[in-house]
């Protein structure tokens, strides 16, 4: 038998083809490739997250940060109450005619200042003036009749004298008199009562204040006393405010009071941010509310610039107390973190220090603090750069009244400024520091 022998194709390996290995090699090289874009990636974010900030931190804290400053002053600073308020008129009036008759004439424009006594609406007067000339014809009448009733006494008294008439008939005559005179007198005041009912036909400002809106035309019929006014009037100057204040703040007003002393009141916009008027504390209630625990209080203004409005909300204040020799610095630079209240000293050598303090009485712009010395150099704004220790260029330096006209600007300015989150210590800061110089590059 023929031996059989395996085959030789069996035995051998597969030929390798050359496209084989090119695509092999091909997917290998995808592979160190995107390997090597990943680690390019994580280093990119490990130095944005750490390398960055501290590379920032290191270029803002050798760069000068420009900041507004204030000096530190000892005055004297007020110790305020502040409160909600309504502007209430002293006397508001609604007219109301007390005759019946057509109106004939409107003297009035809406919305005029008028005095006392102005003439405001006429009424017919005709019916009142036709009635007046009766009564007066009557009084003529009465008055003959009782002249001639006093003659015949004075005959009676002479004839009873010569003993030519009885004591009764004198008598007689003599109430005759009496009876007249009361008639006469029942038409005068008749008469009077006419003379009023035709001076009622011409209303007239009752008090001085401003006329409202018009409420009747001439040609609308009025009746006497009826509820339905013709016209109202407000009275400005003077004007009050009235106002609530928490029980507990009634001690210290009341201390002031009983020795002798007039409270200021100050009456300010809706945003507390203008002063609108100054009067004085007027009055106060006889009782506290007991369902809110406050007291209404009475403040009157002269409004001689007619500032205040009737029914107009506004925000009070008033001063209590003065408080002297006080360590005064603008508001806005004051800041805070989770330690407290601090401001930035800047010192001699144009470096920023963070200094802890106690802020106390606010009034306006200005603030008491305790922790600071006068004539010390506080920064104003540039808190989302400022950091203890950074390099400071000082922009406009101002005295802490705030008597110029930038410390509006710096108002404002450290105001958006405290806004932001402060720091906490000055490692924290300067990252957040050298993010903020970072993005602004």
């Amino acid at each position: 038998m023929t031996e059989q022998r395996p085959d030789a194709t069996d035995s051998r390996e597969p030929e390798q083809h050359p496209t084989e290995n090119s695509s092999t090699h091909k997917s290998r090289w995808w592979i160190w490739l995107i390997v090597a874009v990943v680690i390019v990636i994580v280093v990119v974010l490990w130095q944005r997250g750490g390398g960055a900030p501290a590379k920032a931190g290191g270029d803002a804290a050798s760069r000068p940060v420009m900041v507004t400053t204030a000096v530190a002053h000892q005055g004297d600073i007020g110790i305020s109450l502040n409160a909600l308020g309504i502007v209430t008129p002293v006397y508001t009036v609604t007219v109301t005619s007390r005759v019946q008759g057509e109106i004939t004439h409107v003297y009035y424009q809406e919305g005029q200042m008028v005095r006392k006594g102005d003439p405001l609406i006429e009424i017919d007067p005709r019916p009142y003036q036709a009635a007046l000339t009766q009564v007066e014809g009557q009084l003529a009448h009465d008055q003959a009749v009782l002249n001639e009733a006093k003659i015949d006494f004075e005959r009676y008294q002479q004839a009873f004298h010569r003993n030519a008439i009885a004591k009764q008939q004198l008598d007689d005559q003599e109430q005759v008199v009496l009876q007249d005179e009361g008639t006469v007198k029942n038409d005068q005041g008749q008469l009077a009562n006419a003379k009023v009912n035709l001076e009622y036909t011409r209303i007239t400002a009752p008090i001085a204040g401003r006329v409202g809106l018009r409420l009747v035309d001439p040609g609308n019929i009025v009746q006497a006393n009826s509820s339905t006014g013709l016209v109202v009037i407000t009275q400005l100057q003077p004007i009050t405010v009235i106002f609530s204040i928490a029980e507990d703040q009634l001690s210290q007003i009341q201390q002031q009071l009983r020795k002798g002393k007039k409270l200021t009141v100050d009456a300010l916009n809706r945003e507390a941010s203008t002063k609108l008027a100054s009067g004085t504390l007027l009055t106060l209630d006889n009782v506290i509310d007991p369902t809110t625990g406050t007291l209404k209080l009475k403040a009157i203004f002269d409004n001689s610039d007619n500032a205040l409005f009737p029914s107009q909300f506004v925000n009070v204040r008033l001063l209590v107390d003065t408080l002297h020799n006080a360590t005064l610095i603008p508001t806005p630079a004051i800041q805070r973190n989770a330690q407290g209240a601090y401001v930035y000293v800047i010192k001699s050598d144009q470096t920023a220090a963070m200094r802890t303090i106690t802020p106390g009485t606010t009034d306006g712009t200005v603030t008491a603090v305790q922790g600071l010395e006068p004539q010390e150099v506080v920064a104003v704004n540039g808190f989302d750069k400022l950091l203890d220790g950074a390099k400071v260029a000082i922009r406009t330096p101002t005295n802490g009244s705030g008597g110029t006209s930038g410390q509006g600007q710096q108002h404002q300015t450290g105001q958006n400024d405290g806004n932001q989150s402060a720091p906490s210590g000055s490692s924290r800061g300067g990252s957040a520091g050298g993010n903020n110089g970072a993005s602004q590059r």
